[in-house]
């Protein structure tokens, strides 16, 4: 498989050992590539912070693509459906969706609900590895 956009629900987990997470690093093996939006190094360092993990969570981040959130995705992320969908969260969808849209990536790894059935309302698969 070509791509997959991980959501900070997803790395945390690895991050923090979770039970889940030899499955969830199983799965993202599977992919060429790991995508997100820039706001997963904020999200994911800001509980490596709160954990005092901040060099795993670095070491963790170095194997996915950041991208910036522009203008665009912002104002996107104002109204994208489904309106269930947090806000924080509704930056990773839309990025997630242009990713899509572009051919980029096939799926979003999340362990959030609320992201998933936004993400499934836009086409994405859904993965939540256990």
């Amino acid at each position: 498989m070509a791509g997959v956009y991980v959501d900070t629900s997803a790395l945390g987990r690895v991050l923090l050992g979770e039970p889940d997470a030899p499955a969830i690093i199983r799965e993202l093996a599977s992919f060429e590539q790991h995508v997100a939006s820039r706001l997963l190094r904020v999200e994911l360092r800001r509980l490596a912070v709160r954990e005092d993990i901040l060099e795993p969570a670095d070491a963790l981040l170095n194997g996915i693509a950041l991208l910036p959130i522009d203008e665009a995705t912002l104002a996107a992320a104002e109204t994208v459906a489904p309106a269930a969908v947090g806000t924080l969260d509704a930056i990773h969808l839309v990025t997630a969706v242009r990713l899509l849209n572009a051919n980029l990536v096939d799926a979003l790894m999340t362990y959030d609900a609320r992201l998933a059935d936004g993400a499934r309302q836009h086409g994405l698969a859904v993965l939540a590895p256990n």
